[in-house]
């Protein structure tokens, strides 16, 4: 099933205090149509997508706001509590998402509550600050965190081939409905062998995106091992950690990505693949990436 931005007028229920309160519903459209003009000055409307903060709460405490669509909150909320080690995948908690009038717009809350063995990584991973729409690390309270140890990927036995990793990124395409409304996300997808892209979230932030269909593919209950993940952005260290943190074995995306993030995956036992430039290019792990499909399964532990 194609993942869609949910109507924000559908679902939502009023609290006596006001607040707007729902598992998926935004505080606002994830869209709006906005006037422009040519340089000849005809008017030219646009849709864009909005950018609504989002304060990530743990336990009364807010440990993040970032600048993310409003849309599919809680896949958001429970893709950044694990890709940050906040809580494991099995102890993931539930999501409230509050809507908030702030000044200067509608604003997000996220409210989780974790037990106490939690809170330890919670203070060890602290974040103070508004992250942008284009950072997936801002907030950070030292530089030793923003690059922190990853754990290294069990050996799966995951394998594409070419054709595979083409049709991956080439069938995400289909499933970006907010970018062809707006030409201005970007979008993450999960590739299975044999059914395809399972889901996809969109985001005007590129880790955003990716968060949401991690957290997406936890409340499925779809482990990331026995697929590969497809992004339309670039391959930073930030969209490796995360990758590496949910679990999957396999990072494909329509762009190159920088030294560091090639250092970082060749660690963790990733495998990173681009097509820029439309030429396939194996930047670690390269046995996961087969030039003809073998007999036997492609995925199995």
């Amino acid at each position: 099933m194609r993942s869609v931005p949910s109507d924000p007028a559908g679902s939502s229920r009023q609290r006596s205090d006001g607040e707007v309160i729902s598992g998926m519903i935004p505080a606002s459209a994830p869209t709006a149509r906005v006037r422009a003009v040519t340089p000849g000055g005809f008017d030219s409307g646009r849709t864009l997508p909005e950018e609504t903060p989002v304060a990530l709460v743990y336990n009364g405490g807010t440990q993040a706001v970032m600048m993310a669509t409003p849309a599919d909150i809680e896949d958001f909320a429970l893709g950044f509590t694990l890709t940050e080690g906040i809580a494991p995948r099995h102890a993931l908690p539930d999501v409230e998402v509050v809507a908030h009038a702030t000044p200067s717009g509608p604003g997000l809350e996220a409210r989780m509550w974790l037990p106490p063995e939690a809170e330890m990584a919670l203070r060890a991973r602290r974040r103070a600050s508004v992250g942008p729409v284009g950072c997936g690390l801002c907030g950070i309270d030292s530089l030793g965190q923003a690059l922190r140890p990853l754990p290294v990927l069990p050996e799966a036995y995951a394998a594409l081939t070419v054709a595979d990793m083409k049709f991956a990124l080439g069938e995400l395409r289909d499933w970006q409905p907010l970018h062809d409304e707006t030409r201005a996300v970007h979008a993450a997808g999960f590739w299975q062998p044999g059914q395809g892209i399972l889901l996809a979230r969109e985001d005007v932030g590129r880790h955003n995106a990716l968060d949401k269909l991690i957290g997406a593919l936890a409340r499925a209950n779809i482990d990331p091992a026995l697929g590969a993940i497809a992004l339309t952005s670039r391959l930073s260290v930030e969209m490796i950690q995360k990758t590496v943190m949910a679990g999957c074995p396999i990072l494909l995306a329509v762009s190159a990505p920088t030294a560091r993030a090639v250092r970082i995956a060749d660690g963790a036992n990733l495998t990173l693949a681009s097509t820029s430039r439309g030429e396939v290019q194996v930047f670690t792990h390269p046995r996961r990436i087969l030039t003809r499909r073998r007999e036997g399964p492609r995925f199995g532990r």
